[in-house]
Parts: structure tokens; sequence; C-alpha cells
């Protein structure tokens, strides 16, 4: 789950972080509110799950009510990235004297948690990455003893030239790594990291990413989730008892198993077809969840044809067939179904699908059923 800069910050003050005075308004009357409540100046900026928003004039500053009243305005019918701006955070500006970045993810290749910081704040850390990667420190936190307070000083002194300052980041640090590893985050990040002309550090952007699997230990962050622009069909899929997520194909994949489903998707985009989702109905499935599947499927308007791929181990065959004819009776499907049932009870489902009359297209590899739903979708696979 990603949260969005307001929600961010909201979660690392918990943590004793330094944030803004600031609120969130969803319309002019609410930015209003907001301005009368801060002094100036204050800075308006874009909440959307999108990068970029300075670059594309969704950050801006104002020096006093006319004029923010006026730039929030046209930052509210903005898009950026095609995704329309719905809500603004409008907070008090920091008189910033340098700009730093600091961030915590997971590398899953040590299945550590590696802290980053620079100097080089305030920009796109990726660029800054590719262009000037020494510019970058990294430490790899132990899981046992996690980010220890002498590890966190040697990493500030990296970046600081100010001995004091360096310590008092140490402990910014520090803090920020407790709401990373207490949230169960997959990242943590600030940028920029502001030091004010005052010498007070500030957390003037955030950006939190939860752990979806451990969002059942944090029921508090669940009323974070900004619904405006989660994907419904995702939440919808995962209440199911389904693994879902959006893509940008044309192809429809329903598959047993995450490993399957990733190959499913390889094999398409092998054949020069494009997946529009990924889809993992599970191991012992229900012949409603195949049903519940399809719906799902059948609400995207890009899906052109739709590839069942099943490799039947737990799953059985024969309830993956029930849930098709259950979901071909209940839904208006339109689009050509191309089906691949293989392992525990595979002759037994042929047999109801044949008797059904179903227009269902069988295949008997991975590599025809790809094909067969690059062709059936309109288009001319790569062989």
């Amino acid at each position: 789950m990603k949260l969005l800069e307001y929600s961010s910050k909201e979660v690392m003050k918990e943590f004793g972080i330094n944030v803004q005075p600031g609120f969130l308004a969803r319309n002019m009357e609410e930015v209003r509110q907001a301005i009368d409540k801060l002094n100036f100046p204050v800075v308006i900026k874009a909440q959307v799950p999108v990068g970029g928003r300075g670059k594309a004039g969704g950050i801006k500053l104002a020096s006093n009510k006319e004029e923010a009243l006026e730039k929030a305005e046209k930052i509210l019918s903005m898009k950026i990235k095609g995704i329309p701006v719905k809500k603004v955070l409008v907070s008090e500006a920091i008189d910033i004297d340098r700009e730093f970045y600091l961030g915590i993810v997971i590398d899953r290749r040590s299945g550590k948690a590696v802290v980053m910081a620079s100097a080089e704040g305030g920009v796109d850390i990726e660029e800054v990455a590719r262009t000037k990667p020494e510019a970058i420190h990294k430490l790899e936190v132990t899981p046992r003893w996690g980010l220890r307070p002498f590890e966190a000083r040697e990493l500030m002194f990296k970046i600081f030239d100010d001995k004091k300052t360096a310590l008092k980041a140490s402990g910014f640090l520090l803090k920020l790594y407790s709401c990373f590893a207490e949230k169960d985050a997959q990242l943590a990040e600030i940028n920029p990291l502001a030091l004010d002309k005052q010498g007070e550090l500030w957390a003037v952007d955030a950006k939190i990413l939860i752990d979806d699997n451990a969002l059942p230990r944090h029921p508090e962050l669940e009323s974070l989730r900004d619904m405006d622009y989660a994907d419904l069909k995702e939440l919808e899929a995962k209440e199911a008892d389904l693994s879902f997520v959006s893509l940008d194909g044309y192809i429809g994949c329903c598959v047993n198993g995450a490993g399957l489903a990733m190959a499913t998707m390889d094999i398409i985009k092998k054949y020069g077809g494009e997946p529009a989702n990924f889809l993992d109905i599970g191991g012992s499935s229900r012949p409603e969840k195949v049903r519940k599947a399809m719906e799902i499927i059948l609400r995207d308007p890009k899906v052109r044809s739709i590839y069942f791929n099943i490799f039947g181990g737990i799953t059985r065959c024969d309830d993956v067939a029930k849930g098709l004819i259950q979901a071909f009776k209940e839904l208006n499907v339109k689009q050509p179904v191309i089906i691949r049932l293989t392992g525990t009870n595979e002759d037994i489902a042929r047999k109801m699908l044949e008797e059904s009359g179903l227009p269902l297209h069988p295949v008997k590899t991975m590599r025809e059923g790809a094909i067969r739903a690059i062709e059936m979708a309109g288009e001319k696979p790569l062989i």
C-alpha cells in the first residue's frame, strides 16, 4: 500500500520526525480554511501517486492569500502524468538552506533493509544513482540488531559537513528507521530532507510503501489508504482471496500459482502480446473464486481475449471448470476464452466443458495458449 505525502507525514509524525504544519484540501473552500490557519509563505503540493510533481507544475510557493488561492485552483484542475489532481497539501514553507536525501528500502537480494543517504537531495534519486552513484552512501542493516546509533552517526558524517548537524541528523535517521521497522514498510523515504537557515531538519517530502502482507498487523494503516487512487479491482480481488494486479495490456490472464502466472505473462510477452493483468486464483480454488476472477477481468475494457492457464496440483481442474461454467451463465462473456487444463481431474474437467457447449478454445501447451490468445485478440504473434 502506497501512502501519499500527506499520509506518510502523519505516520512519520508519530515517531517524532519534524514535518511542516499543513492541511489536506480537496476543494477551494478547504484550501481557504487551510490558508487561514497557516503562516505565509505557504507551499501547495498536488497529492498524486506519481513522481515529477514539481516539473509538472504541481508544487507552487505562495507569499499571500490571493496568490495561494490562484495557484491552488490551478493545481486542482490539472493532471499529472494523466492522473487528475483531486487534493492538495497546503503547508507552511521552510526557509531551506540545503537539501539532502534519506531513504530506507528492502533489498530483495540480501534480504536486509538498506539505508541510503545523499547530499544530492530534492532531485530524482534514480537520476543521481545513474549519473553520480558515488554521491549515494549505503548501509545494510543487520535484522537481528536493527540500525544502531553508531552506524547512523557514521553514515550522517559522510553527508553533513557540520558535526553538530550530523549528530542531529543521526537522531533523525534513527526515528525514520523506527518508523520503517515498526510499520513493516518496504520503503520509507524523505526527499528532500531539508536543513533550514536556523539549523533545523525537516521532512519536506515523504513517501512510505507498506507491505500489504503486513496490513493485518496494522489495522490503523487501512484508514490511510487513499481511495481516490486505489485500484478497486485489486481491493475487491484481495477480499475474494485472489492475487490481482492491473496491467496495461489486452490479454486477460487467469492462472493458479504466482510462479505460473509470471511464466504465463512472460510467454505472452515473448510472442508479442501484452498481458492485461496478473491474476492468481491460488491453490484450492473454489468455483466461486473462478467466477469472481472472471468478473474482475471482464471489467477491464481493454481485455480482448482471456487466457486460463491451470496446472492442477492442489487446485482441481474440475473446480475451475465449474467456476467457468458458472461465469458464462451469470456474466456477459463476449471475449474469446482460451483454456489450458492439465493435472488433477483434468479429464473430468475437459468432459464437463465439452458437455457444457461453451464457446471455449482448449489448448494443450502454454505456448499454444499464448499464441492463440494473441491471435484471438486481433494481433499477430511473433512466431
